[in-house]
């Protein structure tokens, strides 16, 4: 009895030829997708100007005219928290002929080039005020102070200006960024509100 179950329910279930031939060419008909289109985007969905990596991973702050007229400085700010500070633009050193020919970090009383910092708890970080000095800027007439623009613990300076001052005048907002600074969360949103966009910060230099 079980077996004749059996065999009557492999016969219930069993496709016919002609149903098979119906699927094999509902199968053929079936547009197929192009694995290109996966692949390779389309060019007309393609913004005219894609981000680029600073403007992706950073939103952008300025201070034009931080502690001096002409002293503008940019402060890139992670969403970890991290603030990437440099010279912004428009900044006076980087206008005047030669553009920017030294930098110092020896400032106040300690060389801030001499700074390392180790460990998740960042330690050996020294806490500085936002007019606190990072570096010293020389140009073949003047030199500029660099300032931290933000309250916060010091974490690394750039120390490839030294060798390499010129990455300021190619590169000032990726390669020659002065230093990097953690605020305190508190202390950072006491500032955020008196910085500039990058669209207002353009539009007050005319830079667009």
């Amino acid at each position: 009895m079980a077996e004749n179950a059996e065999r009557s329910e492999e016969t219930l279930y069993k496709p016919s030829p002609k149903s098979i031939e119906r699927e094999k060419q509902a199968m053929e008909e079936e547009p197929k997708e192009d694995l290109s289109s996966l692949l390779l985007p389309n060019l007309n969905d393609l913004p005219q100007n894609p981000p680029t990596a600073v403007e992706f991973n950073f939103s952008r702050y300025f201070l034009p005219d931080f502690t001096k007229p002409g002293h503008d400085q940019y402060i890139y700010r992670h969403a970890n928290g991290l603030c990437v500070i440099g010279l912004a633009q428009a900044h006076v050193a980087l206008k005047e002929e030669g553009g920017v020919t030294a930098v110092d970090f020896n400032v106040g009383k300690s060389d801030r080039s001499e700074l390392k910092v180790t460990g998740k708890r960042k330690r050996n970080a020294q806490h500085f005020e936002s007019n606190s000095a990072l570096c010293k800027v020389c140009t073949n007439d003047n030199f500029y102070i660099v300032r931290c623009c933000v309250k916060g613990s010091l974490l690394e300076v750039n120390d490839r200006l030294i060798k390499q001052p010129g990455l300021l005048n190619s590169s000032a907002d990726r390669e020659g960024y002065v230093a990097i600074i953690m605020p305190k969360q508190g202390d950072w949103l006491k500032i955020k509100d008196s910085l500039l966009s990058y669209e207002d910060y353009v539009k007050l230099r005319g830079l667009l």
